[in-house]
């Protein structure tokens, strides 16, 4: 399998692309306007505690409070605060895995153990100065999500504050090389620190690990200094933007080839790489073809099914794809696909195509929260487990934690997905101003009804006799067909005189009321 990563570059955005055997598997896109957020370090200020929800509002300066539940409040809770104030715990081994690259999820309670775990809030309360870490980014009216456990990721290792535990990624199988990758982290960790060992650490030399672990104590050293002249809320450690992290964290020796658009970013990340894994240096290409990078690798034409809430098949079937408040909803269908008479065979090929498609099109979009998926009936549950063990190899694969229910009665799969920051369509895609997001429109008929109606509530409450319509001209339209048209009727009817003002950036799901005489916006005042 050959496996790419393709980056284009323009003065707007970056978009990164990791592709397999040219099929895309994973995308990413940085707008300069929307920094990546997850990974940053603020000094912040307790604004709120609420037992009730178990959790604590933090002011970090942004327009909405951090959230930090009382589950991601670190062990070393003390310790963070003995910094801001002006303390040899024995070495344990625990493994870490899927959490190399995402700060501050070592410390998170297991969803088994949330029903056991009585939350306490040592040494927290209200105006209290605190260091936390950002470990998902705001979601629609949702503040950043945060923790007091921090983490600073690196090439090869994850360095581990006040933590004291070394843990090795399980994607190193190999016993010997765990077993030599944890003596050297013992040999070099400095007290009074933890660290994860990552999968790209994987034979690398004892001055590879030494030099990048250096680093990130010099990094801490210098946050612990920065805190005790900054007053809070204050930002003391901002992570690598998009593009940069996910060459940090996914460009391992199992990449054929990292191809860049861009001399100065081509020169930026070969600098990088030559410092910290010459022996990956020869794996990055500069792109000097005439047409766009996207279009010769063919990625722009399967991004474009990314932005669609319906998705094909192999066989004729197809997903609909819908994103509400609570959650995102899946639903299967088959499409014209009938090559047997068997309806249970037809059904179960088409359930284990949308399988793997839902996998990949939940790491492609970066769906987050809950996911119901309403697959197509089948009888035998057996063939409800062989979707179920589909889903759950297909998420394998995933970096995002997932966990998956076993299939309903009904056919209907319910998956949770780790959040940490908006998902693609929301990323690459604004609000509509006219429809606010429904998809909907109010029908022209009844915006006429509506329209009737303000004008009798007027009528009988004003005195005043000349307004001015605004409305799309689709409306405009409709409201001039016939020979008596229906702007002619309304005024015989009311006595009123009506100019309409016709423009294209009015919204075709409403109309706007103006008062001539002193052009006072009046549609509100006189709507029931």
């Amino acid at each position: 399998m050959i496996k790419e990563i393709i980056i284009n570059s323009t003065s707007s955005q970056n978009r990164v692309a990791i592709i397999e055997d040219n099929y895309l598997v994973d995308f990413f896109v940085e707008h300069p306007e929307k920094r990546r957020m997850v990974g940053d370090i603020y000094l912040g200020r307790v604004a709120r505690i609420l037992p009730g929800i178990k959790a604590a509002f933090i002011d970090i300066g942004m327009q909405h409070d951090a959230f930090l539940h009382f589950s991601d409040i670190g062990d070393r809770l003390s310790e963070l605060s003995s910094i801001l104030e002006d303390d040899d715990i024995d070495d344990s081994d625990e493994d870490l895995s899927g959490t190399e690259s995402a700060p501050g999820k070592k410390n998170q309670a297991k969803p088994e153990d949330d029903q056991k775990k009585e939350y306490t809030i040592p040494k927290l309360h209200k105006g209290q100065d605190i260091i936390i870490q950002v470990t998902k980014e705001p979601v629609g009216n949702k503040g950043v999500r945060v923790t007091s456990a921090i983490s600073l990721p690196g090439r090869f290792c994850v360095l581990l504050p006040f933590d004291n535990k070394i843990g090795i990624s399980k994607k190193i199988p190999d016993f010997r090389e765990r077993k030599r990758l944890k003596s050297m982290a013992k040999s070099i960790l400095p007290d009074n620190c933890g660290l994860i060992i990552r999968t790209a650490a994987k034979d690398q030399s004892e001055e590879s690990l030494s030099d990048d672990l250096r680093y990130l104590v010099k990094t801490w050293e210098d946050m612990q200094a920065q805190v005790k002249n900054e007053k809070p809320p204050a930002l003391l450690y901002q992570d690598l933007n998009t593009t940069d992290s996910v060459i940090r964290d996914l460009f391992t020796p199992d990449i054929s080839k990292v191809i860049i658009d861009s001399k100065k970013l081509h020169k930026q990340i070969k600098t990088y790489i030559h410092l910290m894994q010459p022996a990956l240096a020869d794996k990055i290409e500069l792109f000097r073809g005439q047409q766009s990078i996207f279009e010769a690798f063919k990625i722009d034409e399967q991004i474009k099914t990314l932005m669609g809430r319906k998705v094909q098949l192999p066989s004729g079937g197809y997903l609909i794809i819908e994103h509400t408040e609570a959650m995102v909803v899946v639903d299967v269908n088959s499409g014209r696909y009938a090559a047997k008479k068997e309806q249970e065979l037809n059904s179960l090929k088409t359930d284990l195509e949308a399988s793997r498609e839902i996998a990949r099109q939940l790491r492609l979009r970066d769906i987050g929260g809950l996911i119901v998926c309403d697959f197509i009936d089948l009888d035998d549950e057996k063939n409800r487990k062989k979707v179920y063990d589909e889903l759950k190899k297909e998420f394998r694969r995933d970096r995002a934690k997932v966990s998956v229910l076993p299939m309903t009665d009904f056919g209907l799969v319910q998956i949770t997905r780790q959040r940490i920051r908006e998902n693609i369509l929301h990323t690459m895609n604004e609000v509509c101003t006219f429809c606010l997001g429904t998809g909907l429109l109010t029908k022209r008929s009844n915006l006429l009804h509506e329209m009737e109606v303000w004008l009798k509530n007027f009528r009988r409450k004003s005195s005043e006799r000349f307004l001015i319509l605004n409305v799309h001209p689709s409306l405009g339209d409709k409201l001039k067909e016939g020979n008596i048209n229906k702007i002619m009727k309304l005024q015989f009817k009311y006595f009123i005189r009506i100019r309409m003002d016709e423009k294209e950036t009015y919204s075709p799901a409403s109309f706007q009321f103006i008062s001539a005489k002193t052009g006072k916006d009046l549609t509100q005042e006189f709507t029931n």
